[in-house]
């Protein structure tokens, strides 16, 4: 039998770098639109989550998304210093499942193909792995801050995609169990890293972020 998850997408009314970011227009529908969208397409999905403290949100929720379930956030999580863990594990016990998945409407390009990949990976995978999180893969000469190579010989100039590849979290995807979550985790000890495609996994953090990942989805297509 398929995996059955609960998804979560938290967001906030306000947003520091990105002002009112999860409702502002892109390319035609609020922002969070896209990937509220994109997650009732993920057949495994069988509960859709924002957990908000907007008022904008919960009235576009209740307008267009009437089978997407819309909590109020407690005021003990708001404000941008709350753990994510603290946010999740307080929806996670009025929405008991064995499996949760995360995601975020900053994340537009994401496909729900590639939702639906990622949690037959994990399942299929069981046996070594616990968890899921997404990544993008990396290759190209990197250095810490103290100016020391990272993944690469700087007296061997190998061609960068000959470099062993580095991956970055990319916070587009996260699978996770009940007990898990419970125990103040987003991953397991054994998590399997799924790649997406660095065009796909665009995540909007900046203003610029927001003007490339419009551009993007003109360009590319994508829900």
């Amino acid at each position: 039998m398929s995996m059955s998850v609960v998804a979560f997408m938290p967001m906030r009314h306000s947003s520091e770098r990105v002002p009112g970011k999860n409702y502002r227009d892109f390319n035609g529908s609020p922002l969070f639109h896209h990937a509220v969208r994109t997650m009732l397409a993920v057949p495994q999905i069988s509960t859709i989550v924002i957990d908000t403290d907007s008022p904008t949100i919960t009235e576009q929720c209740a307008e267009f998304f009437p089978e997407v379930r819309c909590i109020d956030r407690p005021e003990h999580l708001l404000g941008g210093e709350t753990p994510m863990t603290d946010v999740l594990q307080h929806d996670a016990s009025l929405f008991p499942s064995e499996w949760y998945l995360q995601t975020h409407s900053t994340n537009p390009l994401l496909r729900s193909d590639t939702i639906t990949a990622a949690i037959e990976a994990l399942e299929s995978s069981l046996d070594r792995h616990d968890s899921l999180f997404s990544v993008t893969r990396l290759q190209t000469r990197l250095y810490d801050a103290a100016g020391n190579a990272v993944n690469h010989d700087p007296a061997v100039l190998l061609r960068t995609q000959d470099l062993p590849p580095i991956y970055e979290e990319n916070s587009n995807l996260y699978l996770f169990t009940a007990d898990q979550i419970a125990a103040g985790r987003r991953m397991g000890t054994t998590p399997l890293m799924f790649e997406i495609d660095p065009l796909e996994a665009v995540d909007i953090d900046e203003e610029h972020d927001f003007v490339i990942a419009e551009l993007l989805q003109q360009r590319i297509g994508a829900e």
